[in-house]
């Protein structure tokens, strides 16, 4: 068995690409922000069916309300797994299949930016899905069993974004709908709101950015929209920055954010 140490040259070589969560309100332009990325290399996943703001959006969009098809795409877009057994979704078996019978295949290749919009849709398509398999019925009483239900949701969410977040060479942008909630001392607390606890939870932890479209107030009081992108902030919002090349509150333009997270220049 042959085992390689990557040479920190060869690394830096490497094409780098960000995974990055944006979070906000309904309506707040979170798919608009598909305009500032170079359209003739974004693929958008839709989901919402709320295509207006892209309405004449050069770029391509990729629709469906089937699970086992967007698995299709991303195996497409990531290529195969060899760790995974032949059975298993995102295996060489299944990228083999899936090329076999695509009509082009290769069109894939030139994509580097992914668009999710949005998990929150995304995470409704896979329940569904998820619903319908055998291990979602009760083998004691022949039901459908809610819980193991969002036991597979977890499972195949998280496994279809982490072979996501392993596919170096792209861009991952995932879009999600913040819910503002009040605990039980009355504090405001914003939680994604997506289908099952588990993926809400470690979803934070599989990309590299989480950011949080918000309208904030200037010190004279007029409202502007920004991105918050450190943890620690005054506003509450979920947030993270791992390339620590990120203010606190960043302009609202995705194609500059994801430049400055690599260190291209100066935006």
């Amino acid at each position: 068995m042959a085992l390689r140490v990557i040479k920190a040259d060869e690394r830096l070589a490497e094409r780098r690409g960000i995974k990055i969560l944006v979070l906000g309100k309904a309506g707040i332009g979170k798919t608009w922000q598909v305009r500032t990325l170079p359209a003739e290399l974004t693929l958008v996943f839709e989901f919402e069916g709320g295509e207006l703001p892209l309405a004449d959006w050069p770029g391509d969009l990729f629709r469906t309300r089937q699970w086992s098809e967007f698995c299709d795409v991303v195996v497409l877009l990531t290529g195969p797994n060899p760790a995974l057994p032949a059975s298993a979704r995102f295996s060489t078996a299944h990228y083999e299949h899936v090329r076999a019978n695509c009509e082009a295949p290769e069109a894939f290749e030139r994509y580097r930016y992914v668009v999710i919009d949005s998990v929150t849709a995304l995470s409704r398509v896979c329940f569904t899905d998820c619903k319908s398999q055998p291990g979602a019925v009760s083998e004691r009483s022949g039901r459908p069993d809610l819980r193991a239900a969002y036991g597979l949701l977890g499972q195949e969410l998280l496994a279809a974004l982490n072979q996501l977040q392993h596919a170096r060479h792209l861009h991952v942008v995932m879009t999600a709908i913040l819910d503002e909630r009040l605990d039980e001392f009355n504090r405001r607390l914003f939680v994604p709101q997506i289908e099952g606890s588990k993926t809400a939870l470690e979803l934070p932890g599989i990309v590299d950015e989480v950011v949080t479209l918000a309208e904030l107030k200037a010190d004279d009081g007029t409202s502007y929209r920004a991105f918050v992108t450190h943890t620690v902030n005054p506003f509450g919002f979920p947030a993270k920055d791992r390339s620590g090349r990120l203010e606190a509150v960043e302009p609202p333009h995705l194609g500059r954010l994801i430049q400055k997270c690599l260190g291209e220049g100066t935006p």
